[in-house]
């Protein structure tokens, strides 16, 4: 069943029964279980023999913790005491009096979201976490709905990752360019000059973050995003209380009312420049240089995560003391924040581990190859190959839940047909592989980016799912336009162009009767 058509049933399956039951771990399970079924050739004993081998690769892997997907878990746990901290210190609840004052409309909160989601560029994962923690505060009080935050946190990491080279995503991207470009011995640009040369040749990057952008501006809220929108605006739920909020504390905690700003602001400071930090120097021990590129691309991602994340909860735990030597709250709160704060994350540490261990047995399944393979037995027009492998890019990172993974299948594949065809066709088919593994990245709902996208947010997370998708597909389609005007015009300017008349045209055209019917101001 492996690399065959059949390999595409499982991750098909459970994103169907994830929209059609809007039950996350139950469709998880399911594509669990047909999966191993196939690798197993039906066989019922080695079904559950490859579903344990998936779940305990999780944790251990080559006889040595597994410590990417470990990290991520603990990184998870410690932001849930982190916010708990925050809440109970009073520095959500001052932070978000102070933004009230400040960003006087909807608009501006999810402008603020937008812009934050932009800057805070280094890795998508803290991205993700990060700008949903210090963005909540100030769209909960401007009624905006929990599924709007997430679109505006998922459509603005994975996309300015991908095109920064000063990202855990631009680094390994250029390690992979530049062995594509020592393979077929190419020497008119170097791996670096490469990628920035694709920034504008990523359509779909660019179609997303303007369409985020409108989106905020204008209020175009439209399908399953406007029924949030209009619920948040009528009656000030902010999603739905009868389904799992990854991320949400669930109980009442105590609030200090002697709490500041500065209680939420410098335990996310610490989170940030303890990531970073870390990012940099575990990347210089890899390389023994402060060469930044090279450091970025061997940097330890998750490691960074887990310290940047225990310096912000020393932090965080400071200022919950000085709340408590100010008696704003009392001493016992502490074991109480560190239980609610690690209840809050398990919703979304139950859907990753789920997530990871499907991943795991599709990837056994060779449904990237099978993909990739029509591609390359496809005898296609030069021209028609950005649209094309930007489609079949969508189409993978969609069914198996990873554009990283999506990148090492179809960027060596996109320089060899570029190298044995046309070679000025290399850098928009690589570009186009980029950034249609972004798209089917964004529409998956057991991509790990989208699972946290959710979660910093405080999402339903197939409420995500289902008020993103319109705008996925929208930025989708103008991604596809625009690549095949770039394909046949040999011009980026003309590709990109129409790419941005197509999404303000849109914006401009629907956005009088995409408006909620209730006033956001």
């Amino acid at each position: 069943m492996e690399n065959t058509i059949y390999s595409l049933l499982p991750p098909l399956l459970a994103i169907l029964m994830v929209i059609l039951t809007r039950r996350v771990l139950l469709s998880l399970g399911v594509g669990i279980i047909a999966s191993a079924f196939l690798l197993a050739d039906f066989s019922i004993t080695k079904t559950f023999s490859f579903m344990w081998d998936a779940f305990k690769g999780i944790f251990v892997a080559d006889g040595a913790l597994n410590t990417w997907n470990v990290y991520i878990i603990f990184f998870l746990l410690i932001l849930g005491v982190i916010t708990a901290f925050v809440n109970i210190s009073g520095g959500s609840r001052a932070f978000g009096e102070w933004a009230m004052k400040r960003v006087k409309t909807r608009k501006g909160a999810q402008l603020l979201a937008a812009v934050l989601g932009i800057i805070i560029f280094i890795d998508d994962y803290f991205n993700a976490l990060a700008v949903g923690q210090v963005s909540r505060p100030i769209t909960d009080r401007h009624k905006i709905s929990r599924a709007k935050l997430a679109y505006i946190i998922d459509s603005t990491s994975a996309p300015i990752c991908v095109v920064s080279p000063i990202s855990s995503w631009g680094a390994y991207i250029i390690g992979i360019i530049g062995s594509i470009l020592a393979t077929h011995s190419i020497t008119e640009y170097t791996a670096f000059s490469a990628f920035v040369q694709m920034i504008p040749m990523n359509l779909y990057v660019w179609a997303a973050v303007l369409l985020v952008i409108m989106v905020a501006a204008k209020g175009l809220d439209f399908g399953k995003m406007k029924e949030h929108e209009v619920r948040a605006l009528e009656t000030g739920a902010l999603y739905d209380p009868e389904k799992e909020i990854p991320g949400e504390l669930k109980n009442d905690l105590p609030v200090s009312s002697k709490g500041s700003v500065g209680d939420l602001v410098w335990p996310i400071v610490a989170l940030v420049i303890g990531t970073i930090g870390m990012m940099l120097w575990t990347g210089y021990q890899a390389v023994g240089s402060f060469d930044i590129l090279p450091i970025f691309e061997n940097t330890d991602v998750t490691k960074s995560l887990l310290y940047g994340g225990l310096f912000g909860l020393l932090v965080a735990l400071i200022f919950f003391i000085r709340q408590v030597s100010l008696k704003g709250i009392e001493g016992k709160a502490v074991g109480t924040a560190v239980v609610e704060g690690i209840k809050s994350m398990l919703p979304a540490v139950y859907i990753l581990i789920f997530a990871w261990t499907i991943v795991t047995l599709i990837d056994q399944l060779q449904t990237g190859t099978y993909l990739a393979g029509l591609v390359e037995q496809s005898n296609l027009p030069m021209q028609a190959l950005p649209v094309i492998l930007f489609l079949v890019a969508g189409i993978m990172a969609f069914s198996t839940g990873t554009s990283w993974g999506s990148f090492g299948i179809l960027l060596p594949i996109a320089g060899e047909i570029a190298a044995a065809t046309d070679v000025s066709i290399l850098l928009p088919a690589m570009a186009a592989v980029l950034a249609g593994s972004v798209l089917g990245d964004h529409c998956s709902p057991i991509s790990d980016t989208t699972i946290l996208s959710s979660t910093g947010a405080g999402s339903n997370h197939i409420d995500h799912v289902l008020t993103q998708l319109p705008y996925a597909l929208i930025g989708a389609v103008a991604a596809s336009i625009g690549y095949l005007v770039l394909g046949f015009t040999g011009s980026t300017l003309f590709g990109l162009g129409v790419v941005i008349v197509l999404i303000v045209a849109f914006a401009f055209l629907f956005g009088e009767k995409a408006k909620p019917a209730v006033s956001d101001q």
